[in-house]
């Protein structure tokens, strides 16, 4: 079984978050599902925009940390939107071995508790 890329598992990542927000009620303005192009998502509730950053995690690493350095230059970005920014990180692993990578046609583990705000 071959080896999910890095824009494979960011576009499986997306898709789980996209889902999330659309689930939620958010109208999305902007998609962007290019690797490092961010944000990943602009989106708009209650005519408030959103800019959500959306990272695929493979384990064993922390979806729920970030690098707030790099995260703090994309919200004084938002800022000048007036929007509020969001970090999504999307843990995934290989459902049989977590030691593993995730593969074509093999099932894999979702470690997604939703997005924080930065």
């Amino acid at each position: 079984m071959a080896k999910l890329n890095d824009q494979e598992l960011h576009n499986l990542a997306m898709n789980i978050v996209g889902k999330d927000l659309e689930e939620k009620g958010y109208e999305f303005l902007g998609v962007n599902s290019e690797i490092q192009k961010d944000p990943q998502f602009v989106a708009l509730k209650d005519k408030k925009l959103h800019f959500v950053i959306v990272r695929a995690i493979e384990y064993p690493h922390n979806p729920r940390e970030f690098e707030i350095q790099f995260l703090e230059t994309i919200k004084q970005h938002a800022q000048k939107f007036n929007a509020r920014t969001f970090y999504a990180g999307v843990g995934l692993a290989n459902s049989l071995d977590y030691e593993k990578p995730v593969t074509h046609g093999e099932a894999y583990v979702v470690n997604y508790e939703g997005w924080q705000e930065i």
